[in-house]
């Protein structure tokens, strides 16, 4: 009997030490041969690189990689919009947010984890959370700046030529043509990137709700369409009149945003589209750049209405069809600890603030005082249906009429058209 009680009790220890054990070695292989992608386009992410070393600094501490899939801005929005029809998004997916096209980009209740019950979620701004919720969940995690498309102006430049900063559409025009006539490209426009020769068109939009006082909710309800916005069609009018008078500079069709930040920081173009903070990142590039910057409000169709889009950067969703829901939410967790949110705000790109309130902004006296003295608003895509999901359909839009295959009436007639039919799909009872 003693015999068999210490055979039994020899043997129930040596389970325990190797289940013990090997529960172990088994978790810490399955974790670290977990590989969670992660789809976005170029500018869902910094360009600093530093989401990128984060997820090496993630993958040390958690044995998790994170495999960076990242496509070109005019292809994004289509290819993760297939994927997630198909079924097939990567494990993490970056897309661009705001309030009104979120739900119909995403269909977050089909495609994304609910991170509803994280404590993350108490912790970003109430500014961006209905960005990344739906039906009173929350499912995005976003440290989108407040953004603010300014034209970026070098100030050599403008001494050297002595032109004031334009506050019209003619003192706009005039300067362009001196400084063309310098040898220098005006303002660079960049069609090849896809989106960027829309920003003019719907981050004024500020300016048509201040002279049309209601016109966002008209648009919203179906009581008014696009092509009624004579301010609008002026705004494309004079992007087709810069284009022909050369002040985007010659040849400029396949021009990328990345170029305009070389041909700034290089004094090839006088003026470039950018957000608050990105003094940093072209100085850091370009060292004589330092100090050599200024900025004004877009002035076209005479605007001096500042547009704010609340929530017009990336946010990060889980898929909710992946295999590794639990890696996913480690993920995000990590990317949400304090110092973690603290070193990707220093890191990106410059930016002077973040959807995150703990985090102390960096905006300087300059820009504090400049809105100071400036009226501001929503920008038309964050506050009007069915304008952000066609975007790039936009962009293509206007590379046609940069050609000279369409008209700014047709391309505001197509942009109607295209908002009927989404709204249809959306089965939006102000269209029914």
């Amino acid at each position: 009997m003693k015999k068999w009680l210490f055979l039994l009790l020899l043997l129930t220890v040596t389970l325990v030490i190797t289940a013990c054990g090997g529960s172990s070695s088994t978790g810490e292989e399955a974790k670290s041969d977990v590989t969670l992608t992660f789809g976005t386009h170029q500018s869902g992410i910094p360009r600093s690189g530093i989401m990128q070393e984060m997820a090496v600094d993630f993958e040390k501490e958690t044995g998790i990689k994170i495999d960076f899939q990242v496509v070109p801005d005019a292809q994004w929005r289509d290819l993760i919009k297939a994927k997630l029809a198909s079924g097939e998004a990567p494990d993490i997916f970056n897309i661009d947010v705001d309030p009104i096209s979120m739900p119909s980009q995403v269909r977050p209740e089909e495609n994304a984890i609910d991170l509803t019950d994280e404590e993350f979620t108490t912790r970003m701004s109430e500014d961006i959370l209905p960005s990344v919720s739906y039906n009173g969940k929350v499912y995005g995690v976003s440290y989108a700046p407040r953004k603010i498309w300014y034209i970026y102006y070098n100030k050599a430049i403008f001494e050297e030529l002595n032109l004031e900063i334009p506050t019209t559409y003619e003192q706009f025009k005039d300067i362009s043509q001196k400084i063309k006539d310098s040898g220098v490209t005006p303002l660079w426009q960049a069609p090849g990137s896809g989106w960027y020769q829309v920003l003019p068109l719907f981050e004024t939009g500020p300016h048509y709700e201040k002279l049309e006082p209601g016109l966002y909710e008209k648009l919203n309800n179906n009581e008014l369409k696009v092509s009624d916005i004579h301010h609008l069609k002026t705004v494309i009018e004079q992007q087709k009149e810069f284009a022909d008078l050369g002040y985007f500079g010659e040849n400029f069709m396949s021009n990328t945003v990345e170029g305009g930040i070389q041909a700034f920081g290089q004094g090839k173009a006088a003026m470039i589209y950018r957000v608050p903070g990105s003094e940093k990142e072209i100085s850091d590039e370009y060292p004589e750049m330092e100090g050599n910057m200024g900025f004004f409000v877009m002035p076209w169709a005479d605007n001096q209405t500042i547009g704010i889009n609340p929530g017009g950067s990336g946010a990060m969703f889980g898929n909710s069809h992946t295999s590794h829901k639990e890696e996913v939410l480690e993920f995000f967790r990590w990317m949400t600890k304090h110092e973690n949110i603290q070193r990707f705000f220093d890191h990106n790109d410059g930016n002077l603030t973040t959807s995150w309130p703990e985090i102390e902004p960096k905006l300087t006296e300059e820009y504090i005082e400049y809105e100071k003295g400036l009226e501001s608003g929503t920008v038309m895509q964050a506050a009007v249906k069915y304008i952000d999901p066609q975007w790039m359909d936009i962009g293509k839009d206007l590379q046609g009429m940069f050609a000279g295959q369409l008209t700014p009436d047709e391309i505001l007639e197509i942009i109607d058209k295209r908002r009927e039919e989404q709204a249809k799909v959306q089965k939006d009872p102000a269209w029914q």
